[in-house]
Parts: C-alpha cells; sequence; structure tokens
C-alpha cells in the first residue's frame, strides 16, 4: 500500500460541474524522503520508512543523526513506515504529491482535536433526560443511572460515561482526490481529515 505524510493546512470547498459545493480539505503532501528500506531477509517483513518535516540536528539525537547520514538526507520531523509499497524505491528517493492523480481514492490517519474531560452527551451522543427522571431530578445533560439494585450490585465494565474524549488515532477511508498541485506539494481532498491546523496527516493509497 503506497502512501505519502503530510500536513493539514485546512478546509475549503469546491464546485462541481453541476454546482454543488463539495468540503475538502487541503494536505501539503511531502516531500518525503526514503530513510529506510526494511526486507524480510535483514527485518524479516517488507516496508518502506518516510521522513518527512525538515528537524535541526542539534535537537536529533546521534544514533538518527547517523540513520539520516546513511540515507543521504537531512534529519526528519516524522518517520512513517509503509508496508506492501506499490513501486519499489531505494534510500534516498524523493516521494512527491505526484504520487497521487485526480480522482483517486485515499484513506486520511490523524490525530482527532483533543476534547479534555467531557460529559455524556458531547462524549457518547446521550439524548439527555428532557422531561422524564430515570434516577435523576433537574439535570438533563447527565448520565442518569448507571447500575441495578442489590443485583449485580456493582457497575459493570465498559459503561458509557463522562471522561477525556479527543486526542485518539482516526482514520477516514475512501477520500476522493479532487485536486492535485505537483509544483506546490498540495493536494485537495473531499471531505474533512481528522487533526487541527498543521497537524501531521498520513495519506494510504
Amino acid at each position: 500500500m503506497s502512501g505519502i505524510i503530510g500536513k493539514k493546512i485546512g478546509m475549503t470547498s469546491l464546485y462541481n460541474a453541476d454546482g454543488t459545493a463539495v468540503p475538502c480539505t487541503l494536505i501539503e503532501a511531502g516531500p518525503c524522503v526514503v530513510t529506510q528500506v526494511k526486507t524480510v531477509e535483514k527485518e524479516g517483513y517488507s516496508a518502506i520508512q518516510l521522513g518527512y518535516g525538515e528537524k535541526k540536528e542539534k535537537h536529533t539525537s546521534r544514533p538518527l543523526l547517523g540513520h539520516f547520514k546513511k540515507a543521504g538526507t537531512t534529519p526528519k520531523k516524522k518517520l512513517v513506515e509503509f508496508k506492501s509499497f506499490e513501486q519499489s524505491l531505494d534510500l534516498g528517493a524523493v516521494i512527491t504529491a505526484e504520487l497521487f492523480v485526480e480522482g483517486d481514492f485515499v484513506d486520511a490517519i490523524g490525530t482527532s482535536k483533543g476534547k479534555g474531560f467531557q460529559g455524556v452527551v458531547k462524549r457518547h451522543g446521550f439524548g439527555g433526560v428532557g422531561g422524564q427522571t430515570h434516577g435523576q431530578h433537574n439535570r438533563g445533560r447527565h448520565p442518569g443511572s448507571i447500575g441495578a439494585c442489590s443485583f449485580p450490585s456493582r457497575v459493570f465494565k465498559g459503561l458509557r460515561m463522562a471522561g477525556r474524549t479527543g486526542g485518539n488515532r482516526v482514520k477516514v477511508q475512501n477520500l476522493q482526490v479532487l485536486k492535485v498541485y505537483a509544483d506546490k506539494n498540495l493536494i485537495v481532498v473531499s471531505g474533512s481529515v481528522p487533526g487541527a491546523k498543521n497537524s501531521y496527516v498520513i495519506l494510504e493509497k
């Protein structure tokens, strides 16, 4: 599965031929450098490791400096492995947005925005109590009763409650590539991509 590392720029909209507005996300895709080629003989599996984003040498550990020097590139901020890459690549090869063409369908992986500690209505989509009681009084957005009576005399594990939400690895599948600006390393995909602006995004083809 081919892929590339990128950065979410923001959201905008494009118009179809029939005049329909399509929400879309602008992503800076690459350029990425092949920092390691893993083989079955040496590592036990085949994969391509890509590096993206410039990083200062003083903020890079010495083992990683040697790792990047072997690939003939500068230190990179983000390293991601892609298994079963469609094309054969050599160490130090550069991958750009030209990997994609308009009409392709991609999967976008990112870290969703952290929301902090949230209640059950926002975290799990509870509807609230409304005009009924269900074990509580005058607290419409609270969870209500959470357990049974004398049996089982406990709250079951996994019960949906308030807590920290967001900040998770999220994968959105089948986003269509609408535009490719190879000279600027930019691609436009339909729909929304998880994460805040300037956050890392992994695109799988």
